[in-house]
């Protein structure tokens, strides 16, 4: 009798979780919009050159609505309640994200210091049956990326913190203008705050031949004569290049957390970050 009991019981759990632990791609990404599961359907080809173009010609590719509703409204519910267990720090730089030579003038941009301020949840803080790691591993969803950057192929960064990053913004958070130091960034944004939290950029400030010093102490001086604002509402896949395009996050207003997944990918494999980087970022190296 007691063994009746226990199937009955197991069949009522599975039956009641199957659709969690039985997840796929499909119940977050929404295909219907973005076919990406098939690359020779004419309109994912035709997508496909509109997005390299904008890619190529702007830095930056907005996809609304990647995420399908059910799917955002899930990775929200997660990221939310994972939130208090992210690692939360403020630290004051330059807007090159290293230390200039000392003997620079006062006025130098490399001298010109702001704070940042937010929360970051790790790789191995996100759960293995999360729709975000589903995501981030899958073949298609790789290759698309690859395409629409003209890099590739991509490989997953083998850092065990930094493959998968939550970033997770609260009230007065905010993050200083910067370079990035890497070619590029994929996101997705899962959660806007109540007020502020906007993405500001100036594209191509700077460029490998000429860093436009003049240009990047006029900005942090407040000159807003170039600065544009990303329009990207909750669901979007965004696809960043901002190594030579400066830009910030708006300091954040109300109770309501800015939630944006960041993926990490490399050109070549086993590629990772240093003990020094994941202590900053994550208060931990492992």
């Amino acid at each position: 009798m007691w063994r009746l009991d226990l199937e009955r019981k197991i069949s009522d759990f599975i039956e009641k979780y199957k659709g969690y632990f039985m997840r796929t791609v499909q119940d977050f990404v929404n295909l219907e919009l973005y076919p990406i599961d098939q690359p020779e359907n004419p309109i994912m080809q035709a997508m496909l050159k509109a997005f390299q173009k904008q890619m190529k010609e702007e830095g930056v590719c907005v996809l609304p609505n990647f995420l399908s509703a059910p799917g955002l409204k899930n990775l929200v519910q997660e990221s939310t309640a994972l939130a208090d267990k992210s690692f939360h720090s403020t630290v004051r730089g330059n807007a090159y994200l290293e230390e200039g030579p000392t003997d620079l003038p006062e006025d130098h941009p490399m001298k010109m210091e702001d704070t940042t301020s937010l929360g970051v949840l790790a790789y191995d803080q996100i759960p293995q049956e999360s729709g975000l790691r589903l995501i981030y591993q899958w073949k298609p969803f790789v290759d698309f990326v690859a395409h629409i950057i003209g890099r590739g192929p991509l490989y997953e960064y083998a850092c065990p913190l930094g493959a998968i990053n939550v970033a997770i913004m609260k009230d007065q958070d905010y993050l200083r203008w910067h370079f990035d130091q890497s070619d590029f960034v994929v996101s997705i944004n899962l959660q806007d705050p109540q007020e502020g939290g906007k993405f500001e950029y100036v594209r191509n400030i700077r460029s490998a031949a000429d860093p436009r010093y003049n240009e990047v102490r006029e900005l942090l001086r407040g000159n807003r004569k170039s600065v544009e604002v990303l329009e990207n509402p909750p669901g979007c896949l965004v696809l960043f290049e901002g190594r030579y395009t400066i830009h910030r996050v708006t300091e954040i207003r109300g109770k309501m957390l800015r939630l944006i997944a960041l993926y990490g990918y490399a050109l070549a494999p086993n590629v990772t970050s240093t003990d020094f980087l994941r202590e900053m970022r994550y208060g931990r190296t492992h």
